[in-house]
Order: structure tokens, then C-alpha cells, then sequence
């Protein structure tokens, strides 16, 4: 695969203020970045130099294969964006919205009706913005942010205000796009649901870099325990002083060097099968690193 973001010690102040220091990552095209923190962290600051609408400080960032300090042009370049809070002309229609966007970007109709299809809004293309609801109106920023077939795309809290079906509705949307080879940036505080959606997470905090990588690095990195959960476990540790030195809360707690030899004792020795294994979630391992980091005074 192709890279489709490098960025390599990204700063940028905005007068004595540091939003982003010294921040570095990469991703694949084909693949989807949660990009996480806390309000503040830096991370609108740093999707607005992907858009180009703020130049960093210090760094050098490369997107689909150009050094955007060097051209901050996007002109010809195939980026998609849907902002937080989508805010579009009320009084227009939604196949009047779609159209505009789609002449400003040199898109033709056809891909115009298509998208209405695509994402369920032909009965209401013709009534105006001001009668949609919620889930429609997000829809219809979608459509727009991927009217140009983008490479990059760039979401900023897709799915905030939006029920389980609509959200799931927009993450199959990512997937057939990450499937053409499209590169996803994810920027969300809903993490149990993107857990599942992503291939790697930037964890900003006051504009640092606490953590990156995919799910399996970042549970190494923070050196969470695993759960190991079954209805037989007590009974089992109340015989075993060795179980009952890793027992807390009605699990055992294995780091990644004992799980292996835990599970084999279980099974071979206490003949066990009938167990659960929990590897800790996304929104662990950014609780993690949000409670490391402010107790030394990083993250407030």
C-alpha cells in the first residue's frame, strides 16, 4: 500500500499558544485513523493543515505523495471533508446542495443523483434543508465530503447525535471506501464504536503525541491486563495460590508475558475450557494515557 499521510514533527503555535508539538505519524491509503484527545488536544488544529487552511509551524507533511509545505495547493489534489457540525443553506433543497458543492468541485450531476440514491435521500431531495432531520442532514454531508471520489478523507465526529443504525450505516459507508483505497481520518470521542472500524489511533494530548499505532501495539505500549473471566474461576483460586495472586474483581489479570502460561495451566493442569479472554478496548488504553499524562502535568 501507498502512503497516504506521512507527517514528521508537525508544530504549530498560534502566538505564544502551542497547539501541536513535535507530532509525527503516517498511515496507508485503504486504511482508517482514529484520531483521539481531549478538547484542546490539537486535533482540529491538525485537520486544518491537512485541508490546507493553516500552514504548520515546523514539520514536514507529505498527503498522496506532495510536500504540502513546499505546494499547499489542494486544488488537484482528491480530499474529502465533513466538519462536526454540518451547516448547509437551510432554504435549499437537498439536490440543490449536493449540486453546488458538486460545481464547485468540478463533479458532474450524475455523481450528484447517484449519491442521492446511495445514501437514501430521493424521496426528500426536493424539500428543503430546514425539514431534514439529524441523520439525514449527516448523510447529506457525507455525500458531499465524498462527491470527489476522495483519497483522503477527513471526518470530524461523524456519528455524534445519531442512533446505532445510522451510525453503522455511515461505517459502511468507510469500509467500501477504504475497500477503493481511500485513507480515513476519524476524529471521534465515541470510541467504542470505532474500535472495531479502524486499522490504526493518534492520541493527542496538549498537542503531544501520547500514543500511536494500531490496536496491538498500543495495548503492548500501555501494558494494560488482559481479563480473564469463568463461571468456574473462584472455585478454582481458592486451591491455587498462583491464581489467586493474579485474582482481582472476579477475574484474573494477566499481562501479555503470563497470559500465555496462565492459559496453559488453566487448560492443562486445572482442566479449564470454559473461560473468557478480554484484551483491553480503545477506550482503556485512551483513559490510559489521558490519566498518565495529566499526572505529569501534560494533559489537564
Amino acid at each position: 500500500m501507498n502512503t497516504a499521510v506521512s507527517a514528521r514533527n508537525i508544530s504549530h503555535n498560534f502566538g505564544a499558544d502551542v497547539a501541536l508539538d513535535d507530532v509525527s505519524f503516517e498511515m496507508k491509503q485503504g486504511q482508517t485513523m482514529a484520531l483521539l484527545g481531549h478538547n484542546g488536544a490539537g486535533k482540529s488544529t491538525l485537520i486544518k493543515i491537512l485541508l490546507g487552511l493553516i500552514t504548520p509551524t515546523g514539520g514536514v507533511i507529505n498527503i498522496l505523495g506532495r510536500n504540502i509545505r513546499k505546494n499547499t495547493s489542494r486544488s488537484d489534489l482528491k480530499l474529502g471533508y465533513l466538519p462536526e457540525n454540518v451547516s448547509f443553506y437551510d432554504k435549499l433543497t437537498g439536490e440543490e446542495i449536493l449540486t453546488y458543492f458538486a460545481e464547485l468541485k468540478g463533479v458532474g450531476k450524475n455523481r450528484v443523483c447517484e449519491l442521492i440514491e446511495e445514501f437514501g435521500l430521493g424521496y426528500a431531495k426536493d424539500r428543503a434543508l430546514k425539514t431534514y432531520s439529524k441523520g439525514m442532514k449527516q448523510r447529506l454531508g457525507f455525500a458531499q465530503a465524498i462527491l470527489c471520489e476522495p483519497e483522503l478523507l477527513l471526518l470530524d465526529e461523524p456519528t455524534v447525535g445519531l442512533d446505532p443504525v445510522a451510525s453503522q450505516f455511515l461505517y459502511g459507508k468507510i469500509d467500501e471506501l477504504k475497500r477503493l483505497g481511500c485513507a480515513v481520518i476519524v476524529c471521534t470521542h465515541e470510541l467504542s464504536l470505532i474500535e472495531n472500524n479502524i486499522d490504526t489511533a493518534l492520541i493527542l494530548g496538549k498537542g503531544r503525541c501520547l500514543a500511536s499505532g494500531n490496536l496491538g501495539e498500543l495495548r503492548y505500549e500501555s501494558r494494560l491486563k488482559t481479563r480473564l473471566t469463568s463461571p468456574s474461576l473462584a472455585a478454582l483460586v481458592n486451591d491455587s495460590e498462583r491464581l489467586a495472586s493474579l485474582y482481582t474483581d472476579n477475574a484474573l489479570l494477566l499481562d501479555s508475558e503470563s497470559k500465555q502460561d496462565v492459559v496453559q495451566y488453566l487448560t492443562a493442569e486445572c482442566g479449564l475450557f470454559d473461560f473468557a479472554l478480554k484484551e483491553p478496548g480503545l477506550a482503556e488504553i485512551y483513559h490510559f494515557h489521558m490519566q498518565k499524562y495529566s499526572q505529569l502535568g501534560v494533559v489537564s
